[in-house]
């Protein structure tokens, strides 16, 4: 069936869902969007235009919105604080919901959302793109016929010191690394790991001379419950972009092969005996090429297929708020490890938000 859908947010990302994650939904018969909401009239006009809606179906104040037009669910692309009050509000008009990460600023505010999703008999998923892109699609893939994976390792290093190329209020967030960047990539080692993460220890800091207030650098080991451990390096302050957004590198070492993602490039590495002792190594180029994964849609406009699947009656969404929330949990983990110097059980920091939530 074709779903109603409410579009609430149309700043940077808002926008982008209006131009490349809806369109493809809507041509498909998925979706009818059937407003807009913004607190920023100017914002839109860009849902006139992006969505082909007419002025009266675009809103300042969502209450009224939800109250004037018949809907089945509602988008959340606003700022994360912002993501709470949104879905009261649509849970209230007893809507399901899609909502941009993270699920909130806070993990205890992550928590409360699950419950009132819960107790409100509702599905909501989050559209943790990065993991649904091509190229980590197919990193992922290639790693179920890898055998075990003993450890992984991510890198994300960009050239962003100054202003102008981000959002600003990135620039002025606090742990803005964990919060803006590295939610995608923790989150992803997570869903190659395919465990629970059981501990965190991380440093994060702000190199001289970038523009940022939180920290924009970092280094996080994670342990998982399985025995698989991860490494990652995350920076927008580097001299140079080495694996920038969207083109990160993602090993997987397993017993018999090595799995790389490098710039969009998936390539196997087989164990080689005739090479043990052979310090030269490999490059770049000299494994097995990865053939891309194909499929119509990608990132948030696959999500919404998935989410609209749910819908009709489908299996949850990998990325369904409850199972968002161990992401959430490993993030708020890292920035606790780095503002206390040690490391941290994070099944035991999501337990403690669960009570004070």
């Amino acid at each position: 069936m074709t779903y109603r859908m409410v579009h609430v947010g149309l700043g940077g990302q808002g926008r982008h869902w209006a131009t490349e994650a809806i369109p493809p939904n809507v041509d498909a018969g998925r979706i009818e969007v059937v407003a807009a909401v913004d607190m920023d009239p100017e914002r839109l006009e860009r849902a006139e235009t992006d969505l082909d809606l007419s002025p009266e179906r675009c809103y300042t104040d969502l209450e009224t919105a939800l109250s004037e037009r018949d809907a089945d669910f509602c988008s959340v692309v606003t700022p994360p604080a912002a993501h709470e009050p949104v879905i009261e509000t649509a849970l209230d008009h007893g809507l399901d919901i899609i909502s941009e990460k993270p699920i909130a600023d806070t993990l205890e505010g992550s928590v409360r959302i699950a419950r009132k999703v819960r107790e409100a008999d509702a599905k909501m998923g989050v559209t943790m793109s990065h993991r649904y892109d091509q190229d980590k699609t197919t990193f992922r893939r290639a790693l179920t016929e890898a055998g075990p994976i003993d450890y992984l390792t991510a890198r994300y290093t960009g050239n962003v010191r100054e202003r102008g190329l981000y959002s600003e209020y990135v620039h002025e967030m606090g742990d803005m690394l964990l919060l803006d960047g590295a939610i995608h990539h923790l989150d992803m080692l997570r869903a190659f790991a395919d465990a629970r993460c059981e501990r965190v220890y991380a440093e994060t800091w702000v190199p001289d001379g970038a523009d940022y207030e939180g920290d924009c650098t970092g280094l996080v080991t994670l342990h998982f419950e399985d025995g698989t451990r991860a490494q990652y390096e995350g920076s927008y302050a580097n001299a140079t972009t080495l694996n920038g957004w969207g083109h990160e590198q993602f090993r997987a070492e397993c017993k018999d092969e090595t799995v790389v993602l490098d710039n969009r490039e998936v390539e196997r590495f087989p164990f080689d005996p005739d090479r043990v002792g052979n310090w030269e190594g490999v490059r770049k180029g000299d494994g097995q090429q990865v053939p891309p994964a194909e499929r119509p849609l990608w990132e948030n406009a696959w999500l919404i297929e998935q989410f609209c699947e749910w819908l009709d009656g489908g299996e949850p969404m990998a990325t369904r708020v409850e199972e968002t929330l161990q992401s959430m949990a490993i993030v708020f983990a890292a920035i606790e490890s780095s503002e206390r110097g040690e490391a941290v059980n994070v099944q035991a920091l999501l337990d403690d938000a669960r009570q004070s939530a």
